[in-house]
């Protein structure tokens, strides 16, 4: 009988996630039925969503039940198959499980093209996950225009690294905003960001009146809390602000919202303006497409941070909301 490994809920986590929230185990592998293939999970995406989706609390999408196999971003390929146009080798990429082996219909799940000269990593990584989110939040909903100020929070992560590449590409004079020296060198350095505030060591504040003493245009939202109301207290009238995470309260037990901004929000014309990129889903070919030209001329470079080890993913995770990745966060899960 085939087996496989995979990483459970076993209980929803209070405040960060604990050893025991997640059982990671070996169990046996049903027999395909038609209409269903395996697919053996190359990487797994580790995202700060994960943490929202083992909690209760309103989601875009259903939370995952307490004792089911955790949700996850994958790709992976075609073991065996008994669905009519699939075949052993095939690449899919799109929602499954924390498993090195998964058994679906294909629901979910996608064909990754091949693309020669990208790695699967950054293909799966950036082209199909964290791009898009970049992609449609800094174009369709911040606009940026020629000579603006971009801020950009969790800079060095996977979605930020590529927001500020394409300001900059756009015409914008971009701000990162990272937890440490190397990670903003790496963005201003590496990946041509105007200059990067170090949270840890620096008051974000201060360096935004010192680097943008206009103001700031838009604000690439990531992050929240007193990181979100510095730059909010710094924006522009008829600023925009594309808001995709708020990382920073994710593992927080009390109420975390800081006080009302809506006053302010009014007298600066401000738009705000919450997404999950699912809602972009039609256009994703539009992205992959713009985002892989960008990286062909030179434009566009990414970093992903890649784990090995499925067995590695529960505490893998828990670096999202510390700031331990550096780049996109995957889990190796099986050699490409």
């Amino acid at each position: 009988m085939t087996t496989r490994n995979v990483w459970r809920l076993a209980k929803r986590p209070v405040g960060d996630i604990a050893d025991g929230d997640l059982v990671y185990a070996p169990e046996a592998v049903p027999a395909l039925a038609d209409g269903q293939f395996s697919l053996r999970v190359v990487y797994l995406s580790l995202d700060p969503t994960n943490r929202i989706w083992m909690s209760d609390q309103e989601q875009y999408m259903p939370p995952v039940e307490v004792g089911a196999a955790m949700r996850g971003g994958v790709c992976g390929r075609v073991v065996e198959s008994r669905k009519a146009g699939v075949n052993p080798g095939d690449l899919f990429a799109g929602l499954g499980e924390w498993a090195d082996l998964m058994v679906t219909d294909g629901t979910g799940l996608s064909r990754l093209p091949e693309i020669p000269g990208v790695p699967l990593a950054t293909a799966f990584g950036t082209l199909g996950l964290v791009g898009p989110t970049a992609y449609f939040g800094l174009l369709d909903i911040g606009k940026p225009q020629p000579g603006e100020v971009l801020v950009v929070g969790a800079a060095a992560g996977g979605v930020g690294q590529v927001v500020g590449q394409i300001g900059k590409i756009m015409g914008c004079t971009v701000i990162g905003i990272a937890g440490g020296k190397a990670k903003c060198d790496y963005v201003v350095d590496e990946l041509g960001f105007d200059a990067c505030i170090d949270y840890k060591s620096q008051d974000v504040g201060a360096e935004l009146d010192r680097l943008a003493p206009g103001g700031v245009d838009i604000n690439f939202e990531q992050v929240g809390g007193d990181i979100m109301v510095a730059v909010l207290e710094r924006m522009k009238l008829f600023g925009r602000m594309p808001l995709c995470g708020m990382i920073s309260s994710y593992n927080a037990t009390g109420d975390v919202d800081p006080p009302g901004y809506w006053t302010m929000m009014l007298m600066r014309r401000l738009t705000v303006r919450g997404f999950i990129v699912t809602d972009f889903a039609p256009r994703f070919a539009e992205a992959a497409q713009a985002m892989l030209g960008w990286m062909m001329e030179g434009r566009l470079k990414t970093r992903q941070d890649i784990r090995p080890g499925l067995a590695n993913a529960a505490t893998a995770v828990k670096d999202l909301y510390t700031g331990g990745n550096f780049g996109k966060l995957l889990v190796e899960v099986t050699p490409p």
